[in-house]
């Protein structure tokens, strides 16, 4: 029977309980866990709770989650309607966990964010969850990253994306994910209108022809749901930007961009500068860990100086800039108001770019929270040093004791909120 949200929950009673009714030992990590989401007075509120079972980043190391401890856990949290979100990433769970997630998914209907990042989940669990989420019509937000699913495991999930119009947000980074599977999620997408955001980083793509870049181009030009795109390190050139460009011009809802760890030149950076003079609705812009050069942060600083007033995030970390495109974009900056974020370490800094990030900062124009360098002085000269900020620092991990806000550090997050369960 299911309780009622006003009544004290006991989830780690039940627990033990059905760890005694199963004859499975009890996880004392999951207890822990159940044990101070009792005491979560947010519990008795509508907004509910997410569970945070994740395996990693203790002080001490903990006894991660198998696929026997879930299975228990399943059991506890099918009628718990207060559980909204439920984070178990870097477990050690496999196929056969994927299997009881998949009964629990298709038998709860409360859950609205499942964090499954980084287990050890393969094709045939990916079948079973994506089974699941054809008929299951709470989930907002699913994190499949880093489980080696491969091609045939994201075709599963292309099939969902068919199907389910409940799903917003679907995180598919690190998964192994091939040329076939990458082309029927772009083809998914063209009709899907509730998806809002998707993450494809670091395909397995052996072709040099840039196929899948012209298929999520071309979905792009049709879609007008999607907000926010990952599209690092695809093997992405020149001519694939330009196709992407292309379809821009017709989208006015993608809001954040994310091209980096590509094979992106100024050449391909022009054709950016070019869209970001017309395009109204880009907010972000990620273009970390390209060769884009002094000529490409040139292009960029002349379509945000005096025609661009939308973006409002760039990164350049590690693009091979030198002094003169560094100096260009602080220019950029001081013409464009809208500019705020921006993300300069890893570049070749020269006493005129020190000069003119030291000033922005300095005098107000530039918020130290927003970019990832601090001004300093040695011997009456202008440095410049890294901060621990970006648009997404805390993909992967995130400190268990803050030093940096969350908002400094993450800054997408705030920038183009997606849903709640972000």
């Amino acid at each position: 029977m299911a309780q009622h949200t006003s009544v004290r929950p006991d989830l780690h009673l039940h627990y033990v309980q059905a760890c005694q009714k199963s004859g499975q030992p009890e996880n004392p990590f999951v207890a822990h866990v159940l044990q101070e989401a009792d005491k979560n007075d947010e519990i008795r509120c509508t907004k509910g709770i997410t569970l945070k079972i994740a395996g990693n980043n203790h002080p001490v190391p903990v006894q991660r989650v198998t696929d026997d401890d879930l299975g228990v856990l399943a059991s506890v949290l099918r009628h718990a309607a207060f559980v909204k979100g439920l984070d178990l990433a870097y477990n050690v769970l496999t196929d056969d966990g994927a299997k009881t997630m998949a009964t629990f998914l298709q038998e709860n209907s409360s859950l609205q964010y499942l964090n499954l990042m980084f287990n050890d989940v393969g094709t045939s669990g990916a079948e079973l969850i994506s089974g699941a989420l054809h008929r299951n019509r709470s989930l907002v937000h699913m994190r499949m990253t880093g489980n080696k699913i491969g091609n045939q495991g994201g075709m599963f999930f292309a099939s969902v994306l068919q199907s389910n119009s409940t799903l917003q947000k679907l995180d598919l980074g690190d998964c192994d994910l091939g040329l076939k599977c990458l082309i029927a999620i772009a083809t998914a997408l063209t009709q899907n209108k509730s998806l809002r955001a998707i993450n494809l980083n670091r395909p397995l793509l052996y072709s040099q022809e840039e196929e899948t870049t012209v298929h999520i181009a071309k979905m792009l030009k049709g879609n007008s749901s999607l907000v926010e795109l990952h599209l690092s390190k695809h093997e992405m050139k020149n001519f694939g930007v330009e196709r992407l460009c292309e379809a821009l011009y017709e989208n006015s809802s993608l809001r954040y961009l994310d091209l980096s760890c590509n094979k992106i030149t100024s050449d391909g950076v022009k054709f950016l500068g070019e869209l970001l003079k017309r395009n109204q609705s880009l907010v972000i812009l990620d273009l970390n860990a390209n060769r884009i050069e002094d000529a490409g942060a040139t292009y960029l600083s002349e379509a945000l100086s005096v025609h661009n007033r939308t973006l409002q995030a760039l990164s350049v970390v590690s693009c091979s800039i030198s002094g003169k495109g560094l100096t260009a974009l602080s220019n950029a900056i001081k013409a464009n108001m809208i500019l705020s974020y921006i993300y300069i370490w890893g570049n070749t800094f020269d006493e005129d770019a020190c000069m003119s990030f030291s000033e922005l900062i300095q005098m107000g124009r530039l918020n130290p929270n927003c970019t990832d360098v601090a001004p300093y002085e040695v011997d009456g000269q202008a440095q410049l040093a890294e901060l621990s900020h970006g648009l997404q620092r805390e993909y992967y991990w995130a400190p268990r004791h803050r030093v940096v806000a969350d908002s400094a550090a993450n800054a997408s997050l705030g920038l183009v909120a997606v849903s709640e369960y972000l």
